[in-house]
């Protein structure tokens, strides 16, 4: 299964995998599913480091792509032109544009979103909120 991840879940996947419920860590872990990382997530992580507001992921951010990639085996999602007209184009007031992006191609691409923020779906995503059939 194709599942895309929202960016807490980049950074608790590198930095505090503890954050994550038991559940949500054997769905990143099972070498069946393919996990994608907007490169919106890309975005947000670099552009907090260099202001300051995670000081935390320095290093991760430091090789951020071959990080992603490499060290946690996770896939990139390109940003499309046609996922980003969604963006905008979407009615809800949600001011975060990477929630937005994220959820966009989410939508796009027909894939569950891993989040824990609940403010995603007056998008109409499918959010992955609990445990999918057959997992713990």
């Amino acid at each position: 299964m194709r599942i895309l991840i929202d960016t807490h879940y980049v950074l608790w996947a590198a930095l505090n995998p503890s954050e994550m419920k038991p559940w949500a860590h054997q769905l990143l872990a099972d070498l069946k599913n393919e996990i994608m990382v907007s490169s919106a997530s890309v975005y947000e992580i670099s552009l907090k480091v260099r202001l300051g507001k995670l000081p935390e992921a320095s290093e991760f951010e430091s090789d951020l792509v071959a990080n992603i990639e490499e060290k946690l085996g996770f896939a990139l999602l390109p940003i499309d032109a046609q996922s980003m007209y969604r963006a905008a184009r979407f009615e809800d007031k949600h001011a975060d544009p990477f929630d937005r992006m994220i959820a966009a191609q989410a939508i796009q691409y027909d894939l569950p979103l891993l989040s824990v923020d609940p403010r995603l779906d007056v998008f109409g995503v499918r959010r992955v909120r609990k445990p999918l059939a057959g997992r713990s």
